[in-house]
């Protein structure tokens, strides 16, 4: 994003008319919440929550070799994934520190939508652009600006879809498709992705479409949800954050961001990663020792200062493991501690301090997310 005013997604008027508490997010004019965080994060968890995605991008790649020219630069063996599925990769730089993630959804052998996160859209717009085909046979489109996004999340997501949208446009999860004929005339695809770990909808639509959908989606049972509820929900599930569980050296402005900088291995997810083909930045990948610190979740044994991002983490006896780069109190499980952050030489199980203020360290025990 620029330097100049924040911008209002086309879903703006509706956040202030169910009295959206607006922040400014990486540029964008997004509520943080309407109700209360925890009210809205156990909302999604019981019933449906509705959320504006808007500031997320939406690219559009084609051309007959297109899968094949994305596996070089994707951590996903791209060519594994079949129409009509998404699946969930990281861009490695030629030194193999991570650039960003993204989900891409499979149309066709010719054609793949992916969604860069909010603050890279222009960082990844280059990339590609730089890695394109000489011969032009791949062709790269922007489409963030003319795409509203909603996301539409929770056990009862499907019925409320349903309602509105009709039983065929239902799609499963990690699968994607064009929206079909409905009683709204609504257009676009739709995705069976998500960032808050629940069943659920990513909805993809014209700019001038969305306030329509978005209202007729509330009208029949889901709950608005800020930023701050997206936050603690995607941390239950243990999903990184861009820009605050990871962050591209060039971007990096301070140690703190430095520590940020990392690799595919060290930030040990589990899905996305497929070390049979060959693909920009693996050798990094694929060069650590065991004892390398690496992404790990903790969870409070007892009560104390609540996990934040920045607080270091130590043995029992006071040794220096790493910090957290994401904490919170987590609804789902009765406000209990829960983090996220990068750490060395430990094993899930492993009882650790948290040194959440300078007066008070917590007792907690290493664990692989989801915590839910």
């Amino acid at each position: 994003m620029s330097d100049g005013a924040p911008v209002r997604t086309s879903l703006y008027d509706e956040h202030v008319a169910l009295g959206g508490n607006i922040v400014d997010f990486h540029g964008f004019e997004l509520p943080i919440w309407y109700s209360n965080i925890k009210a809205e994060h156990l909302a999604t968890r019981s019933n449906a929550g509705l959320f504006d995605v808007s500031h997320m991008g939406a690219f559009r790649f084609t051309g007959t070799q297109v899968k094949q020219w994305m596996e070089t630069l994707a951590t996903q063996k791209v060519t594994d994934v079949q129409a009509p599925r998404c699946a969930y990769t990281h861009f490695l730089d030629h030194d193999g520190q991570l650039i960003d993630d993204m989900i891409f959804a499979v149309v066709s052998d010719e054609e793949l939508l992916g969604v860069p996160n909010a603050s890279m859209i222009g960082v990844m717009w280059e990339w590609f652009s730089s890695h394109l085909p000489e011969d032009g046979s791949v062709v790269l489109e922007n489409l963030s600006d003319e795409t509203s996004i909603m996301a539409l999340q929770g056990p009862n997501a499907r019925s409320i879809l349903s309602s509105v949208l009709g039983d065929s446009n239902h799609v499963a999860r990690f699968k994607w498709q064009r929206i079909g004929e409905n009683d709204l005339g609504i257009e676009g695809w739709i995705q069976g992705t998500g960032y808050t770990g629940e069943a659920g909808y990513e909805i993809f639509v014209p700019n001038g479409q969305a306030p329509l959908l978005w209202r007729n989606l509330i009208q029949a049972g889901s709950t608005p949800v800020g930023l701050g509820a997206r936050d603690t929900l995607r941390l239950e599930k243990g999903f990184l954050l861009s820009g605050v569980d990871f962050c591209w050296p060039p971007l990096a402005v301070d140690d703190s961001d430095a520590f940020l900088c990392r690799d595919s291995w060290e930030t040990n997810v589990p899905f996305g990663l497929d070390l049979e083909h060959e693909f920009i930045g693996k050798h990094r990948v694929i060069g650590h020792d065991e004892n390398d610190a690496r992404w790990w979740g903790i969870r409070y044994l007892e009560k104390g200062p609540l996990p934040r991002p920045g607080k270091e983490v130590t043995t029992l006896d006071g040794t220096s493991l790493g910090r957290l780069t994401s904490g919170a109190p987590a609804p789902s499980l009765d406000n209990v501690g829960i983090g996220i952050g990068y750490l060395h030489s430990v094993s899930e199980g492993d009882e650790v301090l948290i040194v959440a203020s300078p007066r008070k360290s917590v007792k907690a025990v290493v664990v692989r997310p989801p915590f839910f």
